[in-house]
């Protein structure tokens, strides 16, 4: 986002429309509601299906500016030897976040990874693994499916 006002930028999310849904994501997770609406990222609230009675989260896909339409990716773990970097890939890495913080136009994400657990209804568990980007480094976001992710709230 350019402004050529350069007055409170380090706290301006105005006009950032990616920041704003993520801003509304977060609280959704914060107030975890089970009901349904429509299927926006921005819905007003997080929903419940059949398989998942009360949903805390909202998983998000992110694509940078310059990722030529590939998901932003991240390891999976704390070793610093993993990379998700293009061909260079090594570890296991996830493209799927969870909305943890927001200050400013920057977000702080939790990595989900797949869960292994073929008897689970959910899709994703958490990880301890996190990052901050600043939001105006992405052009889009994808939600995928609300669903519950134990131990995140």
């Amino acid at each position: 986002m350019n402004n050529t006002n350069n007055t409170n930028n380090s706290n301006n999310n105005q006009g950032n429309c990616i920041n704003e849904i993520l801003c509304v994501i977060l609280v959704l997770q914060e107030n975890a509601c089970p009901d349904n609406c429509l299927q926006t990222c921005d819905r007003p609230v997080l929903g419940g299906g059949a398989n998942c009675l009360i949903c805390n989260t909202r998983p998000v896909m992110l694509y940078t500016c310059c990722g030529n339409g590939v998901p932003w990716s991240v390891t999976t773990t704390k070793d610093s030897t993993e990379s998700c970097a293009g061909e260079g890939t090594t570890g296991t890495c996830s493209s799927v976040f969870r909305v943890e913080k927001i200050e400013g136009n920057c977000c702080t994400f939790r990595v989900l990874a797949e869960n292994d657990d073929p008897t689970s209804i959910y899709p994703y568990v958490a990880t301890n693994v996190f990052f901050t980007m600043d939001c105006s480094c992405l052009c889009s976001i994808r939600c995928l499916s609300d669903t519950y992710v134990d131990c995140v709230c």
